[in-house]
């Protein structure tokens, strides 16, 4: 069985993820591809995503790829997360996790729509979803405030969960959200600054000129983990349950569907990595990025020694594993930064770095200020460190 060092995890994650200068590149597509799909839970973060691994870092070219070329497409998926991925990324994923994701739904606003006292819950159900359909035809792109203005008997209140934890939301927005997941629609180009969530929906055929639905779930799942483990592996079982936000079975199956290999990790754990792909990787050199709050990267593992002191974790993660803004030196997170209300970057380090990756610290907070210029980030998810500096 082969071995790979925790130094060649970090060399393949430097290669693979474009982080040093011989993978930047301006096409969306490839930077989404490398890392299998951008987080998209905050909507800051798919632009600082691509920012970090371009050659040419701009605004405009995100937004091209997203809202002009559509080589990208922003869709629900693996843990119910909300992904920028590229089509045929899309419609893997979809097949392979968000239609288990839609029917369970579905289900959901069926038992809460009975239970707001209308008869026939799943007929109403499909009948809202049919009405709002037409309405997002005929304007071509609408977004879910304006929809429940322009239906505003779709906007009865109805309640999910229970107890402490019971939310009250309008129909419509559940609805909108439903036909979101199952790839009726689509979220389109929000309205505002690029930082803003105000999407509006279109129709998924409309905005791409083909459907993401149509593949079979089990060879989807196989094609998806083989794309992942590409660019992640060598990785866990349990790096890939989590990631994938699925069953052992599924995973299982997959590693076998694609002929993935077994190897052993620095730590003695068994890990995988696709066929054929245990040989070393060369050594990148030095580097240093900012990578935002849930990119790609810092989010890939749930097993995460290998890149980060677990003493350092409880300052970048929260409880589910969701990280604040990070600074990777040489394949390893050794620290966190914010950017304050007048602009500036700043940053604290865990640990020393030597003169040369200060270098190139600073000239990486000189470049990302100069693209942001007047445009002021907070993260979705900051972590305890973005809340000290900011307070700072």
């Amino acid at each position: 069985m082969a071995e790979i060092s925790d130094q060649q995890r970090r060399w393949r994650l430097a290669h693979r993820h474009r982080l040093t200068a011989a993978g930047f590149t301006d096409d969306v597509a490839n930077i989404a591809s490398s890392v299998v799909a951008l987080h998209s839970s905050d909507p800051a973060t798919v632009f600082l995503s691509a920012l970090a691994r371009m050659q040419t870092p701009s605004i405009d070219a995100v937004e091209r790829a997203l809202y002009d070329e559509r080589s990208v497409v922003r869709h629900h998926a693996m843990r119910r997360t909300i992904w920028v991925m590229p089509r045929r990324t899309a419609r893997v994923a979809h097949a392979a996790t968000t239609a288990k994701i839609a029917a369970n739904e579905r289900r959901l606003n069926i038992r809460a729509i009975a239970a707001s006292g209308i008869d026939s819950a799943e007929e109403w159900l499909d009948a809202a979803s049919q009405e709002i359909a037409g309405l997002v035809r005929s304007s071509r792109s609408i977004n879910t405030r304006q929809l429940g203005k322009a239906l505003p008997h779709l906007s009865l209140p109805l309640q999910y969960g229970g107890g402490a934890n019971t939310a009250t939301l309008n129909a419509h927005t559940k609805v909108l959200q439903g036909a979101g997941f199952e790839a009726v629609l689509v979220r389109g180009k929000p309205s505002g600054s690029w930082i803003s969530s105000e999407y509006p929906w279109s129709l998924t055929e409309d905005w791409l000129g083909e459907p993401i639905v149509g593949l079979e779930k089990r060879p989807a799942a196989a094609e998806l983990v083989e794309l992942w483990l590409r660019q992640f592996g060598p990785a866990t079982e349990t790096d890939m349950v989590w990631w994938f936000g699925d069953t052992k079975t599924l995973i299982r199956n997959a590693l076998a569907d694609i002929g993935a290999e077994s190897v052993l990790l620095e730590d003695g754990d068994a890990a995988w990595v696709a066929s054929g792909d245990t040989g070393d990787v060369d050594d990148p050199g030095p580097w240093v990025r900012l990578l935002p709050g849930l990119d790609a990267t810092s989010m890939g593992w749930k097993e995460r020694d290998f890149y980060i002191d677990p003493e350092y974790c409880h300052a970048l993660f929260d409880q589910f594993g969701n990280i604040g803004p990070a600074i990777w030196v040489d394949g390893r997170i050794v620290g966190g930064w914010i950017q304050r209300p007048d602009g500036s970057i700043v940053t604290e380090l865990f640990e020393p770095i030597t003169a040369s990756h200060e270098t190139l610290l600073a000239e990486a907070i000189l470049q990302l200020e100069a693209v942001l210029d007047d445009v002021a980030i907070r993260p979705r998810f900051p972590a305890r460190m973005q809340k000290r500096l900011l307070s700072a």
